[in-house]
Formats: structure tokens, C-alpha cells, sequence
């Protein structure tokens, strides 16, 4: 079983497996101030197979992980639905968070864990990890050193096949209850993307609808409805970060697009083009370029500065920008500082994303 007597790292454990045992473990074991001590699932078969091939400890009981005192912090990475009140139970217990996105189904559900978490003073990060990837973070060096000069359009296709095979079985991604749907698998790190480059959200005007409409429930075998999109159009009014101007903005979102073109960033401004994509499907994080072309010049390739590139190349390049975003996190553990992607960011977006849904039931256009 794994040690719980090294008292110079931070104790965490990791509630949910899937993208917690594939991404967040490997992370947690690259960075040295991390001690990776057990994992909790709700299934317990599932559990003690997890923690028996990685050396951890196997909590089935919730309250046992939450009253151990060796475990500083914990990652959150279940699906969206019982996210909230596992965040909830575990600031009480005064344990450092990060969390998956959505951070939680509602924005009032993030204005709580805003008050409890300020209350006990407390260090909760939002897993953006788009922030943390070095071309994106080669393009926001650029546009704060304003290379395009003033920003005339943002144009966003996140356009993916990830739910285009209608076979695929109807679970709580399907469900818009349960936080299922592009706007949290896609929007959320869209709408963080945007506001993290060019400024907030002012005015927002969605439309969304639902492309496969039944799926096959495992569990009985039935047809069962899908409630949740599949696809999202936005017209955003962003306020810029570098003056006092408004950035039109142009996003499409897509999880049912059968040979999508994957995801593309397209900057136009007075002085410039920057062009962000990758059509890597199976890796979101490998495989992004970046390019820019200066007024009246040729457009060409852009390679991040050595300072932002990452130190070790993973199989699955998801692992790399998740160990810079747990960096971020354990930093800001240790030196009580604030963390930025935090919930303030996770509030944000979330509210973008509850504008947009409801702009298409209105059929209105929606200040933020």
C-alpha cells in the first residue's frame, strides 16, 4: 500500500477513475509535490482493481477518505452530476480542490463553492488545461504583446466526431440533467479559452439542437431519449483585455461531425493574422499548430518559446498540460496563494454556457 508518512508532499487522492486513473495519476506521480495515497469510485470491484494495479489505497467509503487527515487535497474527477456535492462535503472537511469541468450543473452551485471555499481558505483549481498547453500559451505571449493590433473578429469551430456513432450507448452524457451535452464537454473550455485571450463575455446570443435524438440504453436495452445537445452555435460580444473595445466572436461546437476538421482558433485584427488548430481527433492536446501572418506578409508557422515548452513528451499528451495545471495548484497549496484557473474562471464560463441555453428557448439575444 501506498506510504502515507512523507511529510513533505501534499497528500491527494482522486475521486472518480476513467479520465482521474489515465490522466490525473500520471500527473500526480510526475510532480514532486504531490503524494499519491488512494482513489474512491462508487463501484467497488472497479475500485479495488484500480487501486491493486497502482499501489493505492482503495476508499469505498466516502467519509473515510474525507476524515483522513494525511489527505491534504483531492481530485475531482467523476462525471458532472455528483461533482457539486462531493466538492461540497469536501471543503467542509478542509480539503484543497481541482476540479473537472463543469465545475458544477449550475452557476448558483459555484457561487457556493466560491463562499465555502473562501470561508475556510481553501485552494480549489478548475482543470482548463488548455491554459497550461505551450501553443496556447504561445499565442496569448502574442496577443498581450498585441501583434495583430486591434482585434477585429474570433472565429472558434471546435467541430468533433466523438458522438457522431449513434450506437454508442446512452449514458449521462446524453442527459442534460446531469451536465451531458457539448456546451460542458466543449463550451466550457471554449468560452474559458476566450475569455482567458481577448476578455469576458458581455452579450451572447446561442442557438443549440440535438442531431441524434435516441440512443440504446445498456441496461435494458431500450431506446431512451437523449435530452442533451450535440450541437452549439454562438455569437459572442467580448470585452477586450487590452482596450476599450468589444471583440466579435464566432463559435460552433460539435460532437457529431462525421470527419470533423477538429479545432480551430481564427484571430483577425489590423495588423494581422493568427490561425490556431489541430485536426488531431484521438489526442486534443497533441498536434496543435500555430501560425501568423503580419499585415500585407505571408503567413507562417510559430513555434513556442523554450520557456513554455514541457519538459517531458507523454504517449498521451493529455498528462502533460494536467501535470503544469496540478503545478499550478500545488503551488498555490503551499504558498496559501491564490490559483488561477480557479472557480472565479470555472463561474464564467459556466454562466456563458446557462446564457446560451437559454438565448435558444427565448430565442433571444442576452447580456451577461
Amino acid at each position: 500500500m501506498a506510504s502515507k508518512t512523507n511529510e513533505n508532499k501534499v497528500g491527494v487522492a482522486i475521486a472518480g477513475l476513467g479520465f482521474g486513473e489515465k490522466v490525473h495519476l500520471p500527473a500526480l506521480h510526475n510532480n514532486e509535490m504531490f503524494k499519491p495515497i488512494g482513489l474512491w469510485h462508487p463501484r467497488k470491484d472497479r475500485l479495488k482493481e484500480s487501486c491493486k494495479k497502482n499501489n493505492l489505497i482503495p476508499y469505498d467509503n466516502w467519509a473515510s477518505l474525507l476524515n483522513d487527515e494525511h489527505i491534504k487535497g483531492i481530485i475531482i474527477a467523476t462525471p458532472p452530476e455528483p461533482r457539486f456535492q462531493l466538492a461540497i462535503e469536501a471543503l467542509q472537511s478542509g480539503k484543497h480542490l481541482l476540479l473537472e469541468k463543469p465545475v458544477a450543473i449550475t452557476s448558483e452551485q459555484i457561487r457556493s463553492l466560491q463562499c465555502l471555499a473562501i470561508k475556510n481558505k481553501l485552494s480549489v483549481c478548475v482543470d482548463f488545461e488548455y491554459r497550461a498547453v505551450p501553443i496556447f500559451m504561445q499565442l496569448k505571449r502574442m496577443l498581450d504583446n498585441n501583434v495583430i493590433g486591434n482585434l477585429w473578429l474570433v472565429k472558434l469551430d471546435w467541430l468533433m466526431s466523438s458522438r457522431a456513432d449513434e450506437n454508442r450507448p446512452w449514458n449521462w452524457y446524453s442527459q442534460k440533467e446531469k451536465g451531458g451535452g457539448v456546451i460542458g464537454a466543449l463550451g466550457t473550455h471554449a468560452f474559458d479559452l476566450l475569455h482567458w485571450l481577448f476578455g469576458q463575455t458581455k452579450y451572447v446570443s446561442g442557438y443549440t439542437s440535438t442531431s441524434i435524438k435516441q440512443r440504446n440504453c445498456p441496461k435494458n436495452n431500450e431506446l431512451k431519449e437523449v435530452t442533451s445537445e450535440d450541437i452549439c452555435l454562438a455569437q459572442l460580444e467580448l470585452s477586450s483585455i487590452l482596450s476599450n473595445t468589444n471583440i466579435p466572436a464566432q463559435v460552433t461546437l460539435s460532437s457529431v461531425s462525421r470527419q470533423g476538421r477538429g479545432c480551430w482558433l481564427e484571430i483577425y485584427g489590423s495588423n494581422g493574422t493568427l490561425i490556431l488548430g489541430s485536426d488531431n481527433q484521438k489526442d486534443y492536446i497533441h498536434g496543435f499548430s500555430l501560425w501568423f501572418a503580419e499585415k500585407g506578409k505571408t503567413i507562417i508557422p510559430i513555434k513556442p518559446d523554450k520557456d513554455l515548452i514541457f519538459d517531458k513528451t507523454w504517449e498521451d499528451g493529455r498528462v502533460a498540460p494536467v501535470s503544469r495545471i496540478q503545478n499550478w495548484w500545488g503551488h498555490s497549496i503551499l504558498g496559501n496563494t491564490p490559483i488561477i484557473p480557479g472557480l472565479n474562471e470555472g463561474l464564467s464560463s459556466q454562466i456563458v454556457c446557462e446564457k446560451i441555453i437559454s438565448s435558444n428557448y427565448s430565442k433571444m439575444s442576452l447580456f451577461i
